[in-house]
């Protein structure tokens, strides 16, 4: 059951990633605040770190939060839930 939910929370943060990338400036926003490369997120994308990270990013704007939980069929207490499971 536990593998179950990192393994949901990390495909959620993975898509929340690629919305995130989505728009171009949404994305160049992520890489000025976070320090990020596109190398690194390339590197990275399956570390639960990173991915909790850019949730937290999400979380920073809320458009950006509910925006996202809505493309992703969530709701934005659900996306931080999300974030929760894999800071764990």
């Amino acid at each position: 059951m536990i593998g179950e939910q990192t393994n949901d929370s990390e495909a959620a943060a993975l898509r929340a990633l690629g919305w995130t990338l989505g728009d171009q400036a949404r994305a160049a926003r992520l890489l000025a605040l976070t320090g990020l490369t596109p190398e690194t997120l390339r590197a990275r994308a399956g570390e639960p770190a990173l991915l909790a990270a850019v949730i937290r990013f999400l979380e920073a704007h809320e458009p950006d939060l509910v925006g996202c939980a809505e493309a992703l069929g969530l709701t934005p207490p659900q996306l931080v839930e999300v974030r929760r499971r894999l800071e764990r």
